[in-house]
């Protein structure tokens, strides 16, 4: 075991799951930063899937006690999450390692890209009615948000968050249900990447203590002070450990 790494991980654990309870977007922080360590594409996938979701029971417990979470909604989309999920899991176990490493980079500077030049990331809305087209629509993002957050992951919560806000829920509300969402689909993620056997759990481990860590604080300080303070810090990390992922891999 080897303690600077994982003083490296449990610093940026804590760092991306105070960022991903406010806003989402963890991921693109914890995973470059567990492709430093060298660990295979699909376990850093798995290992994060660990870790993650200790930090997404935190962050989730703590909008349900403050009652900022659409629960009956939510009873609805979380089964939905879930199941795509498992069906993300099964697929990306199906994909080399040659072409997985450049495939999350690549996807890391898009949903990067995405999170950059959304100006109005976490603005809030005015509440409107839940119609059944809405409904219908957030089925649909329940099922294909989760089966993105087990193939990949990075930005799911910032996607469904920003989902909420286009049908109208306020910030809070909508971050809220997207930590329900993320909770559910990281649950089923980590389970079957356990099962697959691509989970390092010297890492997942005590990274995952201070993910957990790092959404009660972040999770508290979205609800009291909202996400505006969040934005420079997250994207300052996370273009530096992008860039390191980078350089490695045409180094």
């Amino acid at each position: 075991m080897d303690f600077e790494i994982l003083g490296f991980l449990a610093l940026f654990g804590f760092i991306g799951a105070f960022i991903d309870a406010a806003v989402g977007g963890g991921g693109l922080i914890t995973i470059p930063a567990l492709m430093w360590t060298g660990l295979p594409p699909v376990t850093v996938l798995g290992t994060n899937k660990v870790a993650a979701s200790m930090g997404s029971i935190s962050s989730f417990i703590t909008f349900v006690r403050a009652g900022k979470m659409d629960i009956e909604l939510m009873k609805k989309l979380c089964p939905l999450s879930l199941i795509g999920s498992f069906a993300g899991v099964i697929l990306v176990q199906h994909i080399s390692s040659e072409f997985l490493r450049p495939l999350i980079i690549v996807m890391l500077v898009l949903v990067f890209l995405y999170t950059v030049f959304k100006k109005d990331w976490g603005k809030d809305s005015k509440p409107q009615e839940l119609t059944t087209k809405k409904l219908i629509i957030c089925l649909i993002m329940a099922f294909s948000l989760g089966f993105y957050d087990g193939f990949f992951g990075p930005g799911t919560g910032s996607f469904i968050l920003f989902s909420f806000i286009m049908i109208g829920y306020d910030f809070i509300f909508a971050t809220g249900n997207a930590k329900a969402m993320n909770f559910a689909s990281n649950i089923a993620a980590a389970i079957l990447f356990s099962y697959y056997g691509s989970v390092d759990f010297t890492y997942a481990i005590p990274m995952g203590v201070f993910m957990a860590l790092g959404a009660i604080a972040g999770s508290k300080m979205a609800i009291s002070k909202g996400v505006s303070y969040i934005r420079p810090m997250f994207i300052i990390i996370t273009a530096v450990l992008i860039g390191k992922q980078i350089m490695t891999m045409f180094g």
